[in-house]
């Protein structure tokens, strides 16, 4: 989406990923979280705010509430 495609959003999914695999989950794994979570807070934020408003900071303050939404997440 729009939202998700603004100028530092690429680290958010990054940042996820590293963090599952520093907790011992296989990259594959986490890549696939990652991208999940980083779509799921995307969709919440865009919600919220609107596509077209949403900067990076906005998928981080979102990301809690869809890892809350995903099972495996926590």
């Amino acid at each position: 989406t729009p939202g998700r495609s603004r100028a530092g959003g690429g680290g958010v999914p990054s940042g996820i990923l590293t963090a599952r695999m520093a907790r011992g989950m296989p990259p594959y794994d986490a890549a696939r979280l990652g991208v999940h979570l980083h779509g799921s807070s995307g969709d919440l934020a865009a919600a919220e705010l609107g596509q077209e408003s949403l900067i990076a900071s906005d998928l981080i303050r979102f990301l809690p509430a869809a890892i809350r939404q995903h099972p495996t997440a926590s």
